[in-house]
């Protein structure tokens, strides 16, 4: 039923294309100085449909053959209305606003208190009146998003500026620009669907990032659920509003025959993240108008932006029921110095339905799709539907960008750019190991070269392949290592794929976080190996698909040779006196398994034409998995046992930006399991951490076939600083995290009788806490942890946590 649901529906949104309509164009007056009026609005009496102008004034209307009356308005001048017939596109059509005078009665309020409290008390009011008559909505919606900088648009030398962006991008010019068309619904109390019924963006962006829509990313300031950069932050209408933020009266207008109070805010403390700018609340009926806001210096993190501008307003429907419609959101990002970029974001809502009868069928774990075909409409198309003009500037840059990436490319155009990367690609479907990705050293191989090959997206996006090799010195092996994963399935998530090797694999690589790069460093200058080797050959096949929209599966084949790695190498650039300490053996053996597991996750969807792409938008969410693996001598193994591992984990939203991360891990098994196979518990090299570890230990210090772990990290970002407004910390923006880590872990008695080396185990829990602080610019953290108990080494320490390493 949903299938066929889902299929009726496309065949609606499909069906409009064919819709014969007539564009209607002009600009929006000024008559006080004849210039075009920003964002002016455009309604069409007697209907839903409404759209705004854009930064020059200029609009555009889509309508089917008819007769209308056009309105065109804005706040402080007279409304202008124009008749139309409309037979063919039709240009010129022009509207001129008048100023007008204000006629506001006297304000009746309290003694010695602000008059603009009163209004935002009767603004909320009047926002929860305006909600209680909402059950559901649809609407349309256009998109365009400009991205500019200050660097050229291609990695070529042929770079040119386009003169003079907008009033929040001067100066900058544009590099990429993303259009597309969407129909959103809603429905109480949170469900919400909407489709990508057309996309285009300039050569240089991939269809796949044109997610950027009129109603998911939009911020509907007559909601109480506003967030910036995962922030919640309260609204200027918002039921705490009053107790926020501080409100006074800087002016007053009107549109035709109704009063607007031009009301300036910002947050009562200037170190709480919050809007700061105009809100437009209309006289005797308090409702909102329109918002134009930047946010506060508490609000830009790290002071990376040096600006950021909201602005969004709201026309009456059904039942004196305003809606959003257009969100505009200009960002100016200043990188260091190093390169200047802006975004701006325009946005037009139009054809609201209030309170129209949606099936409940309509809304599932999907959030966004993108309609199959939404990046192949033509000019005919585009031409038929309501956008917002694009501004002389914006022509340019189209035509500018698509020729230039016509302009054939060699290989050396991207190579500077591509030194610190893992890859070197030739083109976006092939790449070659990196230069610092060609050489590493260890005490098994001593100094050795690797060569990759490497096929992205190849088919449609469906299909991926890698080779790599590389030859020790010392040991005197070549390696090689052969990935093959083709993605079937309209949204690619059914998965294939083939791993053949014989290579030297690092032992226990769970418990093992860091880059090959600082394993070699570390080696090479002061020959500390915090990592043991063993060789291994085979090849493994496995599948994994999508059950359910919550449900994933997988099966794999495993064959596999282990055999223990010796030291073959005693080389440093210094400590040339001490010696690195011995590889350890392995259980030389031979492993067939066959494994299967399953994923829950429950968290939505965006469907971008190509993927299902997970997404969290700042709310809480658990994941479940479990796997079960079986080596069996009836399939040529060498060793009979079971092991079955099982996972918790996800993120709960506690207060503000704050909330814990947690992480619930058991591993457990029957039979004798090789050394090489056993679970790690995950540490760190000494004097370094990384999150979600345990800081006390040491990489592969504990290991055992039978385990259970719990590690919580709650992520306090600054809010206890800005809460307690503690002087001078409230405004550095250090990031405070506090984590606590558990573990027990023991050795069955079937693995105990192989195992190759000394083992300790964790029969008494192993209790660890800590917390470290740093700023939210710097990848780097101080850290301390006390262990709570096994208090008999490493009860105290202090490292750097990092990322980087």
């Amino acid at each position: 039923m949903k299938l066929i649901f889902s299929l009726l529906i496309l065949i609606i949104l499909s069906s409009s294309a064919f819709a014969r309509e007539f564009r209607i164009e002009g600009i929006i007056f000024n008559k006080a100085n004849n210039t075009g009026l920003s964002y002016a609005n455009i309604r069409v009496s007697g209907t839903t449909f409404g759209v705004s102008a854009n930064i020059e004034g200029r609009y555009q209307l889509s309508l089917a053959p008819g007769t209308y009356k056009l309105i065109a308005s804005f706040i402080g001048f007279r409304s202008d209305t124009l008749t139309i017939n409309l037979k063919q596109n039709i240009a010129d059509v022009n509207f001129i606003l008048t100023p007008v005078a204000i006629n506001l009665p006297e304000i009746t309020v309290l003694p010695g208190e602000n008059p603009a409290l009163e209004i935002i008390r009767k603004a909320i009011e009047s926002k929860h009146n305006r909600n209680s008559k909402i059950n559901s909505y649809e609407f349309e919606a256009y998109t365009k998003g400009v991205i500019r900088s200050d660097q050229d648009m291609s990695a070529n030398s042929n770079s040119v500026s386009l003169g003079v962006g907008s009033k929040d991008s001067a100066g900058l010019k544009i590099n990429a620009i993303l259009e597309n068309q969407s129909r959103g619904y809603f429905k109480n109390p949170d469900d919400y669907k909407e489709f990508i019924i057309a996309q285009k963006q300039s050569a240089n962006l991939p269809a796949s990032i044109n997610i950027l829509t009129g109603g998911r990313i939009i911020q509907n300031f007559y909601s109480d659920d506003l967030r910036f950069f995962d922030r919640p932050m309260p609204g200027p209408i918002s039921d705490n509003a009053i107790d926020y933020y501080y409100f006074y009266i800087v002016d007053t207008l009107a549109i035709d025959n109704q009063n607007v109070f031009k009301i300036y805010f910002a947050p009562d403390n200037d170190t709480d993240p919050g809007f700061q700018g105009h809100v437009y609340i209309t006289d005797k009926t308090f409702n909102l108008l329109r918002i134009d806001v930047d946010l506060n210096r508490a609000a830009n993190t790290g002071g990376l932006f040096e600006k950021i501008n909201i602005f969004q307003q709201f026309l009456p429907y059904d039942e004196d029921i305003y809606m959003p419609i257009d969100y505009r959101l200009f960002v100016k990002i200043n990188v260091f110095g190093l390169a200047r970029v802006g975004l701006e974001l325009n946005s037009v809502m139009h054809n609201y339905k209030i309170n129209p009868d949606i099936n409940k069928d309509m809304f599932d774990m999907a959030i966004l799709t993108v309609v199959p075909g939404a990046d192949a409409k033509d000019t005919t198309y585009w031409s038929n539907i309501q956008t917002i003009p694009n501004t002389e500037e914006e022509l340019a840059a189209y035509k500018m960008i698509d020729s230039l990436e016509r302009i054939p490319k060699s290989f050396w155009d991207d190579f500077p750019s591509n030194l610190l990367a893992d890859k070197l690609y030739f083109n976006e479907n092939y790449s070659v190991t990196a230069p610092l990705g060609l050489y590493h050293f260890n005490r098994i191989e001593g100094h050795s070269l690797d060569l990759g090959f490497y096929t992205d997206n190849l088919f449609n996006r469906r299909f991926d392949s890698g080779i790599d090799f590389n030859y020790g010195f010392s040991d005197k092996k070549l390696k090689s290592e052969l990935n093959l994963q083709y993605l079937a399935g309209m949204y690619r998530d059914y998965r294939f794929t083939l791993n053949a090797f014989n290579k030297l694999q690092t032992l226990f690589p769970e418990s093992d976080s860091y880059n090959d790069f600082t394993s070699s460093v570390l080696a090479l200058f002061t020959k500390y190996e915090y990592r043991d080797y063993y060789y291994t050959k085979g090849f493994n096949a496995g599948f994994s698909g999508r059950v359910t929209p919550i449900l994933n599966m997988n099966a794999e084949f495993l064959n596999r040779t282990d055999n223990s790695a010796a030291n073959n190498s005693d080389f440093s650039f210094f400590a040339k006196k001490k010696k690195y300490k011995d590889n350890p053996p392995v259980y030389d053996t031979r492993i067939n398994a066959v494994s299967a597991g399953f994923r829950l996750d429950f968290r939505k969807y965006i469907e971008d034409g190509y993927f299902r792409r997970r997404v969290s938008e700042g709310n809480s969410y658990m994941l479940i998995s479990g796997n079960a693996a079986v080596s069996d001598s009836k399939i040529g193994s060498s060793l009979d046992f079971i092991r079955y591992d099982a996972r918790l984990n996800g993120e709960l939203n506690t207060f503000r930006s704050a909330g814990f991360r947690y992480d619930l891990y058991g591993t457990y098994s029957d039979g004798p399991v090789p050394y090489q196979m056993f679970y790690a518990l995950p540490g760190n090299i000494e004097g370094v951490s990384q999150s979600q570890t345990f800081r006390t230990l040491r990489v592969s210090e504990y290991v055992s076939d039978k385990a259970v772990t719990f590690k919580l990290e709650h992520q306090f970002g600054d809010e206890l600083f800005r809460i307690a407004r503690i002087p001078v910390l409230k405004s550095l923006e250090l990031q405070f995290t506090a984590f606590f880590n558990a573990a027990w872990m023991d050795i069955s008695d079937k693995s105990k009788s192989i195992i190759p080396v000394e083992y300790k185990v964790l029969r008494k829990p192993l209790y660890e806490a800590g917390f470290n602080i740093g700023h939210v610019l710097f990848p780097l953290r101080l850290e301390l942890t006390w262990r709570l108990n096994h208090r008999e080494r490493n009860r105290f320490v202090i490292g750097v946590n990092t990322p980087v390493l």
